[in-house]
């Protein structure tokens, strides 16, 4: 029973990990904090998220132990350049309902709306690294993107898939493979 333990220990043992590659990962991982922390500012920062977000553990719990709504709505007097009808499609609630979450903005809100708020803050803080600015970032958003297909950034963002293939983009266009 041993021999067969250290069999599989031997199998299932991480293969070895060059030196450039853990560079690599570890500047892939630090690179996420600023976005993170973009990211959690968009959303009117520790006032509505209580804590800080450096990881996307740290991001979960948060989502999970509920954030307020004045957090969606502090994000949303942020955009400018967008149409708030892109952005309603985006959070997946409607601008009526939003105005009416403005009389109260302690309520909590619903996990999927605010995981949903999260991911385009993420995305929008991306972009913002990427193109040097809220403005340009809210442009590149509204326009058509030929490395997605020609479709605009914000309609992708309606999906968690749609938004890995923006965020992949925006990955490739900061580090020189626009292709």
């Amino acid at each position: 029973m041993s021999r067969e333990r250290s069999c599989v220990r031997a199998t299932v043992a991480p293969a070895a990990i060059t030196a450039p590659e853990a560079a690599a990962a570890d500047v892939v991982i630090k690179s996420e904090e600023p976005v993170y922390a973009l990211a959690s500012r968009y959303l009117g920062g520790k006032k509505f998220w209580r804590r800080r977000l450096d990881s996307r553990l740290d991001i979960h719990s948060a989502i999970v132990s509920g954030v307020a709504y004045g957090s969606v709505i502090f994000l949303v007097s942020q955009v400018k350049e967008l149409k708030k009808g892109d952005l309603s499609k985006v959070l997946g609630i409607s601008t009526r309902k939003l105005r009416r979450h403005r009389g109260d903005p302690e309520k909590q809100m619903p996990t999927d709306l605010t995981s949903r708020a999260w991911l385009f803050a993420e995305s929008w803080a991306r972009a913002t690294e990427v193109f040097g600015g809220k403005k340009k970032a809210e442009r590149w958003m509204s326009e058509r993107a030929i490395g997605l297909g020609g479709r605009r950034p914000v309609d992708l963002l309606q999906t968690i898939q749609g938004a890995a293939l923006v965020n992949d983009l925006l990955s490739r266009i900061y580090f020189g493979v626009y292709t």
